[in-house]
């Protein structure tokens, strides 16, 4: 397949509203590896909105190569930041659990950052947890905390979480791959977006050791409305983070204030 192909499907992209149309041409057409009949298929799919990231069967997080089944949350890059934040008070041999983990590409980042630390993942959905499973996170299917053995209670020193936070009222306003096809439940974060954030908040406090850190994936002025919880269950004054354009992505608290 040569230039023609790729001017021909970027062509097909651009019309279903794909931004990035010559860019997914091209790793569609290298997925298919020479068969038209296979790229037709992933291109069909592709123009319906589907993700790329489950037509191809993976996507690249934190320079690894995270599969992503259909069904399952697909991983984004502004997720780096909180990895970037997570692993700078991750000991390399400490414990980590990321709550919500979907495939379980945070739980890979930091495990590929500190491979000697316990890093665990857990998830409600069973889909979810086998993806992540087949990522090779030792994954736990359960709601929060609750899924976890008694042995990890107060003893992780970092709780991550990329828990649903985008207001119900916004669900409409996301782009189509997500809105028609990710699962909802991996989005939807009620009224103010914070209903699932703000149970991962409890359930971080009973995980972490005193002076352990809640690192947690939020947007907009949503650290503003955490603050109370946080301070209600222990943790100290929220540390933001945000990307190039300034952007809140990620915040850190530590539980009981200054880290130790």
């Amino acid at each position: 397949m040569g230039a023609d192909d790729l001017a021909v499907v970027a062509a097909q992209l651009a019309a279903a509203g794909c931004v990035a149309a010559e860019e997914e041409a091209a790793e569609l057409i290298e997925a298919a590896a020479g068969s038209a009949e296979q790229l037709g298929e992933m291109v069909a799919r592709r123009v319906t909105g589907e993700p790329l990231a489950w037509v191809l069967g993976w996507v690249g997080f934190y320079g690894q190569r995270v599969a992503v089944a259909p069904g399952i949350y697909v991983p984004r890059a502004q997720t780096a930041v909180l990895v970037a934040a997570a692993v700078e008070v991750l000991p390399g041999t400490g414990r980590a659990v990321d709550l919500c983990t979907g495939s379980g590409s945070v739980a890979m980042a930091l495990a590929a950052a500190r491979p000697g630390a316990e890093v665990v993942g857990v998830d409600i959905d069973p889909v979810a947890c086998a993806g992540a499973t087949a990522n090779g996170v030792a994954a736990y299917c359960g709601d929060l905390d609750a899924a976890l053995p008694g042995s990890w209670r107060a003893t992780a020193d970092v709780v991550t979480a990329v828990a649903p936070y985008v207001p119900t009222s916004a669900l409409a306003y996301l782009p189509r791959d997500a809105r028609d096809f990710e699962p909802g439940r991996a989005l939807d974060g009620g009224e103010d977006g914070l209903a699932v954030v703000r149970r991962v908040v409890g359930a971080a406090a009973r995980l972490l050791r005193p002076g352990g850190a809640l690192v947690l994936e939020l947007g907009g002025e949503q650290d503003e409305a955490l603050a109370p919880d946080l301070a209600g269950a222990g943790f100290g004054a929220a540390e933001r983070f945000v990307d190039e354009d300034g952007d809140l992505r990620a915040v850190r608290s530590i539980l009981g204030g200054a880290p130790s």
